[in-house]
Formats: C-alpha cells, structure tokens, sequence
C-alpha cells in the first residue's frame, strides 16, 4: 500500500506512480498549467522518487493575467470565452508547451469554491495536449458545490486520467 503524499489519497498516488512510469517508459517530460488546483499536481508529480526527469515544469496561473503573461493567452479570449472553459484550457496547454521543453501537457482551470455570482462552483476544465501530434484530450466536470478540498481532489484524479490516457 502507498502511503499518502499530503494527504493525498494512496490511489491517486498509486495513478501519478503509473503516469510517471509511464512518461519515463517513452522518455517525455510533462508540463502542468495549473489554476484552481493551485500547483497541487505538480506537487504530487514532484513528491514521487525516482521518476523526476519527467517533469519538465510547472505554471500556477490563478489570475486571468498570469495566465496572459505566462503562457501567453490573449485577453480577449479569457474575456470572450470566460477563464474557467475549455477553450481557455486548451489555451492554457498549448501556452505550457510553447513556454517549456515539455512533451505533454495538462492544464486546470476551474471554480473550486465559490466564484462571481452567477459561476458554477465545482466546475472544471481540463486539457491534455501532446507536442508530438498536436493530440488534444478536453474534459468538462461538474463537481458540485462540494467544497474547494474535494473539487481539487476530483481535478487531480481527472487530471491523471488524462495523462495516463495520452501516454498510451
């Protein structure tokens, strides 16, 4: 049994452990853009040993403009679209691998609590996109007002389902 990392339950621990193996299997490097989990992914990707050289890095991109200055976004997106769709997370994996060496790359977005009136709390956007082909994997989750804990545990969970899905 693994134990967990943070708090982080062992089967999540267990699915980052194949995700890595995974990435070091076929020599890629992964790259996070992350907004409402706050790092947590590339936390855990960073927490197992032995598998390290298959995280290139990570981007935190909480505000609509750190994800313009940092991955590259226009504004005019975040404003049409809203920050939290998927349109703005495949934006926010394609600027992760435009702005890193990274091979595969998985990006959060997401209202883990509550949001402005009117945003839907628990709702997420992910985005899994591979330098190689260009391959682009989007998955919109409703988690519910549940709780910020809980939404980011769900995220992360989603997240590696992505990546474990692009490695294959």
């Amino acid at each position: 049994m693994t134990e967990p990392l943070h708090g982080i339950p062992a089967g999540v621990v267990e699915t980052a452990r194949r995700v890595l193996d995974a990435a070091c299997a076929r020599d890629m490097s992964i790259v996070t853009a992350e907004s409402c989990t706050g790092g947590l992914l590339a936390s855990l990707l960073t927490d197992i040993e032995g598998a390290s050289h298959a995280f290139e890095r990570g981007f935190v991109v909480y505000s609509a403009k750190a994800k313009c200055e940092l991955l590259g976004i226009a504004a005019e997106k975040i404003d049409r679209c809203g920050a939290v769709s998927e349109d703005v997370a495949r934006a926010m994996a394609e600027g992760a691998l435009l702005h890193s060496d990274g091979d595969l790359a998985l990006a959060i977005t997401g209202f883990a609590g509550a949001g402005a009136p009117g945003d839907e709390p628990g709702l997420v956007h992910l985005a899994c996109r591979r330098r190689s082909d260009d391959m682009v994997w989007h998955r919109e989750c409703h988690f519910g007002d549940i709780g910020r804990g809980p939404v980011r545990e769900g995220a992360l969970e989603v997240a590696l389902e992505l990546l474990e899905g692009a490695l294959r």
